[in-house]
């Protein structure tokens, strides 16, 4: 009995160190590490606010507390949901890959190349809003989604690099496609474009995910329901689409393609 009381402290640290290190490894160089490095000073406010018996900033700094907790699960809420899907009993090997998880990991990795070299992109992902009229009014590729054709569409030298490639499902529909621009861009800065301007235009009047990577600074935006936010990781990335057009858990026909089957499931 005396060995399992000396034991129970050990035990309790190793459980600590495990989910701090899965924390630390998953928010590791995402934008999430930044509010966590904010969340330690603020504590370390709030350890001298007490020490040095501040009542009434104390005080003010519970209040902001409840409030900032609530906040930071919605902001949050994609990483979060990426992170407890993650927790499987099962092997890594076990684990179904689908179409989407493919077209997912093809897409993140496209992406972040054209970010590491700096290459200018602007690609609409359509939701439930139809985005025919646009695909029409440019040059029609319906061909199936891979990273090559991708990435070789903004390669400056090509003439379809300038205008947004339109992405159905895992169809690429359109490229050099002309987007409206938006008409209220205060909020965007000066380092930014008319490639930001176009994303968050389209992405005023539709329901479309829109990503752009800036030519300038290699950052990777997403533009949804006339906000932008801006310098996305990677992980974050996937957190945002899977959160958006992840296919679902129930059974649904197989016969149908990706994109029969993400329509099916939303209505």
């Amino acid at each position: 009995m005396w060995f399992f009381q000396l034991m129970v402290p050990v035990v309790e640290i190793l459980i600590i160190a495990i989910i701090v290190y899965y924390l630390l490894s998953f928010f590791w160089n995402t934008r999430a590490m930044d509010l966590l490095y904010g969340s330690l000073a603020f504590l370390g406010f709030f350890a001298l606010a007490k020490w040095l018996n501040l009542p009434v900033l104390e005080k003010l700094m519970y209040y902001v507390v409840n409030v900032a907790v609530l906040a930071l699960l919605i902001i949050f809420q994609p990483e979060l949901r990426l992170a407890l899907s993650k927790l499987s009993l099962k092997s890594k090997k076990y684990r179904e890959i689908t179409e989407f998880d493919k077209f997912l990991e093809s897409i993140s990795q496209s992406i972040y190349r054209l970010s590491e070299r700096r290459i200018g992109a602007l690609v609409v992902l359509e939701n439930q809003d139809s985005l025919e009229d646009l695909a029409n009014k440019a040059v029609l590729i319906n061909a199936q989604f891979s990273p090559e054709l991708l990435e070789s569409i903004f390669i400056t030298t090509t003439p379809l690099h300038d205008g947004a490639v339109l992405i159905r499902g895992t169809t690429i529909m359109s490229a050099a496609t002309i987007l409206p621009l938006a008409d209220d861009s205060t909020h965007l800065s000066k380092s930014m474009g008319t490639r930001h301007r176009a994303g968050l235009g389209i992405s005023q009047l539709t329901d479309a995910l829109v990503i752009v990577v800036s030519e300038e600074t290699g950052k990777v935006s997403i533009a949804r329901d006339g906000i932008m936010t801006r310098g996305v990781k990677v992980d974050r990335f996937k957190g945002i689409i899977r959160s958006v057009f992840s296919p679902p858990k129930t059974a649904i026909p197989t016969s149908l393609n990706f994109w029969e089957q993400l329509k099916l499931w939303k209505r």
